[in-house]
């Protein structure tokens, strides 16, 4: 059946994110991550989520959130902090897409019980004035050699699009469309103001100027559109606040510390 689409308000949105594939044994080997088993991938991504996302923020997932014996592995995102909406992706028990309306019946309880809001496939709205969509699939490209799914992308009508489902390291911007999963994020939530600057949506406060130590030790860690989700996220290491906030305050020294704990392994 084609997707479902409804109106959203994006200005509510603090993070979005998506693929992180909760319990999902052979993503690591799929699409290249860095972990060795399925519990030391699924550890990273909830410390890492939380870490970056505050209790009372909102983030907006764009699906495949968790795979493997469901009812496990759903259940372990019961503990991510923030409000949690699910855009259902292909992977999702929940999806319109790819199940059965008896096994939508079945799964969206375990869903909703670990804290799931579940949103339409195709969303559209507006963030800041400016009009904007998100959907798990893409307006074009995939982790396969073919466009799957292509009954239930969104059309490209020009609206700027947020997505996932490629697993591409790529960060951020393509033309009209921006890739959010956490395989190009260092497997982080990605703060909207990244995508504010991506749509040109204007700040009331002047750009802050990086340092030069900063700058280096961003470039060791990071490719530019993470770098900007790292500057412009909660970090645990500066109490909960914002890198970029505390470079406007001079406050350097703290914000290369945090970085220093990163290139140590350390999360943030």
């Amino acid at each position: 059946m084609p997707a479902e689409r409804g109106w959203f308000d994006f200005n509510a949105v603090d993070f979005v994110t998506s693929d992180h594939h909760f319990g999902h044994a052979r993503i690591s080997e799929l699409a290249g991550r860095p972990f060795l088993t399925v519990d030391e991938m699924d550890a990273a991504l909830i410390d890492r989520w939380n870490a970056a996302v505050p209790p009372d923020a909102v983030v907006l997932h764009l699906g495949d959130v968790a795979l493997g014996p469901i009812d496990a592995s759903v259940a372990l995102t019961a503990q991510l902090n923030g409000r949690r909406l699910l855009v259902p992706g292909n992977h999702d028990r929940v999806s319109w897409a790819t199940q059965s309306r008896k096994a939508i019946e079945r799964f969206a309880p375990i869903y909703e019980a670990a804290g799931w809001v579940i949103l339409p496939e195709i969303i559209e709205g507006t963030r800041r004035d400016h009009r904007v969509m998100a959907s798990h699939y893409p307006y074009r490209g995939d982790s396969q050699e073919i466009d799957r799914h292509s009954k239930h992308r969104p059309t490209d009508e020009g609206i700027p699009l947020l997505h996932g489902h490629t697993h591409s390291r790529d960060h951020g911007p393509d033309g009209n469309q921006f890739h959010v999963g956490v395989d190009a994020f260092e497997f982080r939530p990605v703060a909207m103001d990244v995508i504010d600057r991506w749509l040109g949506v204007g700040h009331q406060t002047a750009r802050v100027t990086i340092p030069n130590e900063v700058a280096v030790l961003l470039h060791r860690l990071y490719m530019p559109e993470a770098a900007e989700a790292w500057l412009h996220g909660h970090n645990s290491h500066l109490s909960g606040a914002r890198p970029i906030d505390l470079l406007e305050l001079n406050e350097v020294a703290d914000v290369v510390d945090a970085l220093n704990v990163e290139i140590q392994g350390g999360m943030s």
